[in-house]
């Protein structure tokens, strides 16, 4: 029985049940058969919760690009490593083989050199979705560098922020980038950021869309021409397997953002390993994962665990509705793409439009489909399951976080019996509990809790940059013994789990606690709905009630109003029951979300509780000027 490749739903639970009694001896035999080690490790595991201290594969020498990269040449040299498919379907793909990619990072990784950086030194990657972006991450691996990516969106206040907490030296980014139809000035924000970054000493710039751009003498630097210059042989750094391999920052949902901290052999093994059983990867599969690589989807799934399972990954440059609203499908016929992984606001939006944006494309090549970013509502899968799997492609809804490094929960295709709305089951090596208010865990089935993970899991962040107590705050205060993921979900009467939502979005009304994302697909079932977000405020009797922000699908939804909101409310209480119907219902255009599609309901609380003094800084969202609308009609 190979344990790399689960083949049926009696081997799953056989290794299941394995990783949880021995998961030392489990993890050891996927860390030493399947992996290239310098040297191996002096023990496998070293966790204390209450610190929190963890540590995989101690000892242990290796390099993540070794892994990524050199190990293929001899067998895969040819292969497509990463198909670039650019924003303008009329400019050409690019198909970078493993041998051009180990020849491109092994240049950079000299360039970086050449500029003075070093095993440690922490880099800025501002870049665009271009295949230098995948190329700076693996060069800085390559020579032990410390990677943090910014996703090409944000402000110049949040790219500083992110400079300074971290303090890097340099910043990787380019002379501007193409979104659809609009060119973006990445190099115009970088300036401005760096008013307020003192430490950055160096900038390279990659030409992309040729726009001019001012170039500072003695800090900015054209990377083409120093390519030009550098040798495509480059000896990777030795790091320890518990080295940080990158920093990536995820929001907190008060004040600053956490610099998660990732290490260099746990979060190998474990991404390679998620990824080969989540998708089913076959040697000629062609794997598209829609993400940026800004977020931990894209570091996780579009550039390591791909790589290291010497996988085809496509990296997409666009947006899904540019030139018009079938660009995924049209990719995905293009490239005879086999999995196709997305977040569930995507499938959303491209859902509300015609059917006829599907239906001219051959999407039988794809034999799996994924979702990631929040849970997805029963529409949207349905409508997914029906339209681009035709019924015959299993979905993967994958539960995991930024600060998890990998997939926790979800089916593994044609093992797991898949269910909408459910991640099902937790992965191999994954052991989560339900918890109760009172710090109990709640035992057996059909029961609701708070989200927590028992045992650690290799890919787990090690710690926030800088500050280590407020790591132990956020995830291990709450739970004694048990990191606490923030979200709650509820386990079925067959053990799958469902994520009901950030526990911050459970709502007490009346003594009931209410999960905001139950009541979220009861609105979004009916037909005139498209989305919709649910926040709680104030109330005299019930201590909460409940706000609804809806947006409809026609923008000139000619029906009565207060009809809509008496039938949306009826639709509540048929799904969930009378208690969960809204006091209050907002049409809005929008609502103001993450890059990554996440629905800010901080704003939305803050908004709903008529507090809109300090808002926060709104313009790392992606569309900050959804939210003077919605002040201005709110209820």
């Amino acid at each position: 029985m190979s344990n790399y490749s689960i083949k049926n739903l009696e081997e799953y639970f056989q290794l299941y049940r394995k990783s949880v009694r021995e998961p030392e001896n489990f993890w050891e035999e996927i860390a030493e058969e399947h992996f290239l080690w310098r040297k191996r490790w002096d023990r496998v595991l070293r966790w204390d919760f209450s610190k929190p201290e963890v540590a995989w594969f101690e000892g242990a020498k290796l390099n993540i690009t070794e892994n990524c990269l050199d190990r293929h040449l001899a067998i895969r040299g040819n292969k497509t490593a990463i198909l670039f498919e650019p924003n303008d379907p009329k400019e050409a793909a690019q198909h970078i083989t493993y041998t051009d990619l180990y020849k491109r990072v092994c240049r950079f990784a000299n360039v970086l050199q050449s500029k003075g950086v070093k095993k440690g030194d922490r880099v800025c990657i501002y870049l665009p979705m271009i295949p230098e972006l995948a190329i700076s991450v693996l060069a800085c691996a390559r020579i032990g560098a410390i990677h943090s990516v910014v996703f090409a969106g944000f402000s110049s206040q949040a790219l500083a922020a992110r400079i300074n907490d971290c303090d890097c030296r340099m910043v990787i980014t380019s002379d501007g980038s193409y979104r659809g139809a609009k060119t973006l000035d990445l190099k115009g924000i970088v300036d401005q950021s760096l008013e307020n970054c003192k430490g950055v000493s160096t900038v390279i710039v990659v030409k992309r869309t040729g726009e001019k751009v001012e170039m500072t003498k003695g800090r900015d630097h054209w990377l083409e021409p120093l390519l030009e210059e550098a040798s495509d042989e480059c000896i990777p750094e030795i790091m320890d397997a518990e080295d940080p391999l990158f920093i990536l920052y995820t929001s907190g949902s008060t004040g600053k953002p956490k610099g998660m901290v990732h290490s260099s052999g746990g979060y190998m093994v474990f991404t390679a390993y998620t990824f080969k059983n989540i998708f089913r990867y076959r040697e000629e599969d062609i794997y598209w994962c829609t993400a940026d690589i800004g977020w931990i989807t894209g570091h996780s799934y579009i550039v390591y665990g791909p790589l290291a399972n010497g996988a085809t990954t496509v990296m997409f440059e666009g947006v899904p509705t540019y030139p018009d609203h079938g660009r995924f499908w049209e990719v995905v016929a293009k490239h005879k793409v086999t999995q196709f992984y997305t977040a569930p606001t995507a499938i959303r939006a491209l859902a509300k439009e015609s059917l006829d944006y599907v239906d001219k494309y051959d999407l039988s090549s794809v034999k799996i489909l994924g979702t990631v970013g929040e849970p997805i509502n029963e529409e949207a899968w349905n409508w997914y399951n029906n339209n681009i799997g035709k019924n015959r492609s299993p979905i993967v809804d994958t539960w995991w976080q930024t600060e998890t490094g990998g997939i926790m929960i979800s089916p593994i295709p044609f093992v797991t019996p898949t269910t909408p709305t459910y991640a099902t089951l937790p992965f191999i090596g994954v052991q989560p509990a339900l918890m109760d208010e009172n710090g109990n865990e709640i035992d057996g089935n059909q029961v609701e809790g708070r989200l927590c993970i028992k045992f650690p899991w290799p890919s787990m962040a090690r710690t926030i940059w800088g500050d280590h107590k407020r790591y132990y705050d956020t995830y291990f205060s709450a739970f004694k013994n048990k990191y606490f993921t923030g979200d709650g979900a509820m386990r079925n009467a067959v053990g799958y789990y469902r994520i009901t939502g950030r526990v911050d979005d459970v709502i007490i009304v009346s003594g009931h606690n209410l999960g905001t994302a139950p009541i979220e697909d009861a609105i979004n079932e009916h037909p005139a709905v498209s989305e919709s977000a649910i926040v709680g405020f104030p109330h005299e009797v019930k201590g909460n009630a409940l706000y609804g922000f809806v947006i409809l699908k026609e923008v000139g939804e000619t029906r009565d109003r207060e009809n809509l909101k008496k039938e949306i409310n009826q639709q509540i209480a048929e799904h969930i029951g009378p208690i969960a119907k809204l006091d209050k219902i907002q049409f809005v255009p929008g609502l103001p979300k993450t890059r990554s599609g996440k629905i800010m309901r901080r704003i939305l609380r803050k908004i709903a509780s008529k507090d809109t003094s300090n808002l926060g800084d709104i313009s790392t969202l992606l569309n900050p000027e959804v939210v003077e609308e919605i002040i201005r009609n709110a209820q």
